[in-house]
């Protein structure tokens, strides 16, 4: 069974300001609550083809899984998709103006695996309420500064 989770929400801040932060993985651990760690395979800034590698922990397992950018254009959209890792991913992320700053859209796709295969339907309503949490938090943090 597919996951595909599209999550969004409206943050007052420029669209700049939001696509700048969101798209660099580096800022990943202080928005996404499982994301424990980053490490660049390739030079940073993050372009398409760029390579980075997150650790983290998700339904009470510890996960490693490399990301690979796809498609890139500044201020609107940033698209890439695991070419490593338990569960085969691929991670959308879209701003566009709204009325009180950025509406980003987050969306996960993927054919789960293994242990996360058995229990996609789990899987689907958690990462939705991961991404909910996640984005409301990028949403505190970019509206404190």
């Amino acid at each position: 069974m597919a996951v595909d989770v599209t999550t969004r929400i409206e943050i007052e801040r420029p669209r700049s300001v939001v696509a700048a932060f969101a798209a660099d993985p580096t800022n990943a651990p202080s928005w996404y609550a499982n994301i424990r760690d980053v490490t660049w395979e390739t030079q940073p800034p993050i372009t398409v083809g760029s390579r980075f590698r997150f650790r983290a922990r998700f339904l009470g397992r510890d996960l490693d899984y490399t990301y690979e950018v796809l498609d890139l254009v500044a201020d609107e959209r940033l698209v890439m998709a695991t070419t490593s890792g338990p569960f085969p991913m691929e991670t959308s992320y879209t701003w566009v103006d709204a009325p009180r700053g950025t509406a980003m859209t987050l969306r996960n796709r993927g054919e789960p695996e293994g242990y996360f295969r058995a229990v996609s339907g789990i899987v689907s309503l958690a990462m939705g309420r991961a991404n909910r949490a996640d984005l409301a938090r990028l949403k505190r943090l970019l509206e404190a500064t």
